[in-house]
């Protein structure tokens, strides 16, 4: 049955109630409302649609206009592996409110399957990984840096002006919902801002995921032949440092050590990544920016119990972690 709310979205587009065959609900996400709608002429779709009233975090505001600006600048290079926008409305006080309806890439979570991988197929995946990553590095920016959404506000004309608002939101953020973080909010922002002057290194915006994760890739093919078939939830994007990127691929892990992605990568990119000093820098401040994310928003998302203690246990040692490795790291300008 289609809920109410899928049920507008598709008159809104001009879809007929016995065109439809079939509505699932998409679970695995924690903020939209994502189901996948069958159409009787065979196509394929996954309608994408906000929460009514959002009480997020501040950077969280109009995600779907960063997820309609990752697949139309990424759908030139993503080899097929990038959803196809059909229709989007932005505006959240249109009748049928805000919605993005997205060609149904196939496949399922690579997380789902991690157990299921055959001997050789989870290197080969992460080297087909890399060389979509590479690709999507290709791609630039408008004149600015940041969240196409703009809800930390206008696009900034330097890197370090655009982290340091994006990173300064979070902790506001953590202050206002009481979020338990391993160290002071003062603190961390100070750790924070006295390693920004290496920012300036990045001087031309890229398009940066931030949500590469196993749960965002879906992989399909029979076993030993399995491919990526899609790369999804592009709503967190921003246009920045491509580096950033290399954290949540290896999300509580250590991309430097990830030798499959960074041949892939390398293959499209003109040559190895090199971990200077100035880029495990900015690596260590793109982790301490993401696990702030993840655990500030546990509290405006009213996160179960089971899901807090995973949390607190598996990202707060390693937000530590990383603002330890921001704190003793070489700095290469002020």
């Amino acid at each position: 049955m289609q809920t109410g709310t899928t049920a507008a979205v598709l008159r809104a587009v001009g879809v007929p109630e016995g065109a439809v065959v079939s509505c699932e609900p998409l679970t695995g996400g924690t903020y939209n409302t994502v189901t996948r709608v069958t159409l009787r002429d065979g196509r394929d779709w996954v309608v994408k649609i906000p929460p009514l009233h959002a009480t997020g975090m501040s950077y969280e505001q109009r995600l779907l206009v960063n997820e309609v600006a990752f697949y139309e600048a990424a759908t030139a290079v993503g080899g097929g592996r990038i959803p196809q926008v059909v229709h989007s409305e932005l505006d959240s006080g249109a009748p049928a409110g805000a919605y993005v309806v997205m060609t149904a890439c196939p496949g399922r979570p690579w997380n789902d399957l991690a157990e299921d991988l055959l001997d050789g197929e989870e290197q080969r995946l992460r080297t087909e990984l890399g060389r979509i990553v590479g690709r999507l590095h290709t791609v630039r920016g408008p004149a600015g840096f940041g969240y196409p959404a703009e809800s930390l506000g206008p696009l900034s004309p330097t890197w370090r002006e655009a982290f340091t608002g994006m990173a300064g939101a979070v902790l506001a953020d953590a202050e206002k919902y009481g979020a338990r973080l391993p160290r002071p909010v003062a603190e961390i922002r100070a750790v924070l801002d006295a390693a920004t002057p290496v920012l300036d290194e990045v001087t031309v915006p890229a398009l940066v995921h931030f949500d590469l994760w196993q749960g965002n890739v879906l992989v399909t093919g029979e076993p030993g032949a399995r491919s990526i078939g899609g790369v999804i939830d592009g709503e967190r994007m921003f246009w920045g440092d491509p580096v950033a990127d290399f954290v949540s691929t290896a999300l509580l892990g250590d991309l430097e050590e990830d030798k499959d992605f960074l041949a892939g990568y390398a293959s499209v990119t003109g040559g190895p990544v090199e971990f200077t000093a100035s880029v495990r820098l900015r690596i260590a401040l793109y982790r301490s920016y993401l696990y702030l994310i993840m655990l500030t928003e546990t509290v405006p998302r009213e996160a179960p119990e089971d899901a807090l203690e995973w949390t607190w246990r598996e990202v707060a040692p390693r937000l530590v972690a990383a603002l330890e490795a921001v704190e003793s790291a070489p700095r290469s300008r002020e």
